[in-house]
């Protein structure tokens, strides 16, 4: 058997090394790289040594997703390095991947495609059995009430849905075990039952629901109405209870009408309950939506309602499966619900504040909780800038009137903290080595860069008894959350295959004009409408020029037939707002209006070849 590679075995390096056409170029190339390697020991011994450093062609331990915010994307860190690798976009138009302007994309966005912004709030990746699966990861909306999916091997995502009767979905997360079935998600704001001008001026009349959404699917499984609003959610490791919190149990429509009660309260779902009683027909549906909507406000059997003080905000859930911890925000406490309560809850046998085992005091404005797996919390303070470590059976001791200290260590955070969140520690994995702290305000900690300034994200080093700041990241329009799993947790593709559903929908259109995708460069005219199928391998497009008349609506299909790693070609119709990616073996297109008469170049926008500037072709508008 013949040892030679094969030009779909290599690696984009020696490709750009070997190629006979970059000739001294690639052997540039090549030496550069070359060079690169030759870091001394001595820097890579003192990297090493670093706990946040990485040397120059060392891969972190590490994948963190961290919501976009108002950017509506998903961004992709390597932790702890805290290097930026990849930014997903999701809700909103992104011209380098050309999502929101190609077909593909505008398919997967679906009615909600006209809107042009997105507020990303809380990724979370799927899992089996408690333990992250790498499969998928689910982000919020909650500008425009959607909830999207990710697929983690392409990294793009690949479902949008428009949660009904409802609006701003805010709390999102996900069943736990056996397997993440559904996607918890929580719409924060109530408004009238059905939204359509009735009850305009009577709040009372307003509600929202807590969502569960089929992972598989992404069609809205049930809804649950609930008295007061929702803000963030979590699941338990049975897969029988959610917990939301509520700051709103006034349903107040001011500030000051939110803060009136001394104690709003934590909503806990049965779901099993909830899946029988959909089972057995006991639902209604709103409107001309079929969605399953069920009766969860105070006296069913599908919720009990635990009283909380005060507008509590972030519910965690510990790993080790034992207490859902609720975060005060207007009390310097935390709550601590025992899980393995709440069947007696709904058994009718205790009240519902008997499942509070613990409310230790942590300092002003607590937000969110995360774990080290070691039986320690870390609690973010957002008035007092810090990061407050406790243990969590010291706290339930001392709320059962032992004397002792349950708090470890308080950190000061710059500034403002928001979400935390400590690695694997939304499975039963946490491993208890790094804490990122999202901070909303950053002021003196960066060059100052106008009166926007960034927020800062900051990696804690939690390995030891002392929580220790070694990191401070500028990042761009609030970035909210993150998660983090492991490197080995995650296998994505390296080169696109090409029965990806992904462009499946545009493949069955190149097969129904009778096209061969993966051989042929070809005009298809049809009426007013023109597809145009052409292939590109570096450097150059199968057609360089095509011609069609003024007011043709014209496709445009790229299948990149690259097999190299990393060698992705880029499609730009100059004047026309069209740009697009497209990866080794991955098919896209773009449909847009050739309104004006002449000469108008399409170039490859993203560099894969030393004659890259010369991959181009013409389209010749003809006058109607």
């Amino acid at each position: 058997m013949s040892d030679k590679k094969t030009i779909k075995d290599i690696g984009r390096r020696h490709f750009l090394r070997n190629s006979a056409v970059t000739g001294v170029a690639g052997a540039g190339l090549a030496s550069g790289f070359g060079a690169g390697a030759l870091l001394n020991s001595q820097q890579a011994r003192a990297a090493s040594e670093n706990g946040i450093e990485i040397a120059p062609g060392e891969l972190d331990e590490y994948y963190g997703f961290w919501s976009g915010g108002h950017q509506g994307e998903v961004r992709v860190l390597g932790v702890p390095s805290m290097r930026e690798l990849m930014r997903i976009p999701v809700f909103n138009i992104d011209s380098a991947t050309g999502w929101g302007i190609t077909n593909e994309s505008k398919h997967i966005m679906g009615d909600s495609a006209h809107f042009l912004n997105g507020d990303c709030h809380h990724p979370h990746v799927s899992m089996t059995d408690g333990s992250y699966d790498g499969k998928y990861l689910f982000i919020n909306d909650k500008a425009n009430t959607r909830v999207a999916r990710i697929r983690l091997d392409i990294m793009k995502t690949d479902k949008i849905t428009t949660i009904p009767n409802v609006q701003a979905i805010h709390g999102l997360r996900l069943q736990k075990v056996p397997y993440t079935k559904y996607v918890f998600a929580n719409a924060e704001l109530p408004i009238p039952q059905i939204n359509d001008g009735r009850d305009l001026e009577s709040p009372d009349n307003y509600f929202t629901m807590f969502n569960a959404i089929d992972a598989e699917s992404m069609d809205v499984a049930w809804q649950v109405i609930v008295d007061g609003n929702l803000d963030n959610t979590d699941a338990d490791y049975t897969g029988r209870f959610v917990a939301s919190s509520c700051y709103n149990s006034e349903k107040g429509m001011t500030l000051a009408d939110t803060m009136r009660a001394e104690r709003d309260w934590v909503v806990v779902f049965d779901v099993d309950a909830i899946e029988a009683a959909v089972a057995a027909g006991n639902y209604e549906t709103l409107g001309d939506v079929d969605v399953p909507v069920l009766d969860g406000r105070k006296g069913s059997k599908l919720t009990r309602y635990i009283p909380i003080p005060k507008n509590p905000h972030g519910v965690n859930t510990s790993p080790d499966g034992k207490y859902f911890i609720i975060n005060g925000k207007l009390s310097p406490t935390c709550s601590i619900i025992a899980i393995d309560k709440l069947p007696a809850l709904f058994d009718g046998s205790i009240e519902p504040r008997d499942t509070v085992v613990g409310e230790p005091e942590l300092g002003l404005g607590p937000l969110h909780t995360t774990y080290d797996g070691r039986g320690n919390a870390y609690t973010t303070l957002f008035i007092d800038s810090q990061v407050a470590k406790w243990n969590i059976e010291d706290a339930i001791r001392h709320y059962n009137g032992e004397d002792v200290n349950y708090l470890r260590q308080k950190l000061d955070v710059h500034y403002q903290p928001g979400h935390n969140h400590a690695s694997l520690t939304e499975s039963r994995d946490a491993d208890g080595k790094w804490l990122v702290v999202l901070s909303k305000f950053s002021k003196d900690r960066f060059l100052p860069v106008g009166p926007l300034h960034p927020e800062n994200d900051q990696l804690i080093d939690i390995s030891g008894e002392e929580m220790k700041l070694v990191h401070d990241g500028p990042t761009f329009a609030e970035p909210h959350d993150c998660i983090l799993m492991r490197a080995d947790q995650l296998n994505p593709s390296r080169v696109w295959k090409r029965d990806d559903p992904f462009f499946a929908e545009t493949v069955a259109m190149a097969k129904a004009d009778g096209v061969n995708l993966e051989g042929e460069s070809k005009v298809i005219r049809d009426g007013n409408k023109v597809r145009v199928y052409m292939t590109s391998i570096a450097p150059q497009f199968g057609l360089t020029e095509f011609k069609v008349k003024q007011g043709n609506e014209v496709t445009v299909v790229v299948t990149n037939l690259d097999q190299v790693e990393d060698l992705t070609h880029g499609f730009v119709m100059v004047n026309h707002g069209v740009s697009m990616e497209i990866s080794p073996q991955q098919t896209s297109s773009v449909t847009f209006t050739a309104d004006k008469a002449g000469v108008y170049w399409y170039y490859c926008s993203w560099f894969c070849h030393a004659m890259h500037m010369e991959m181009t072709g013409r389209m010749l508008v003809e006058k109607a």
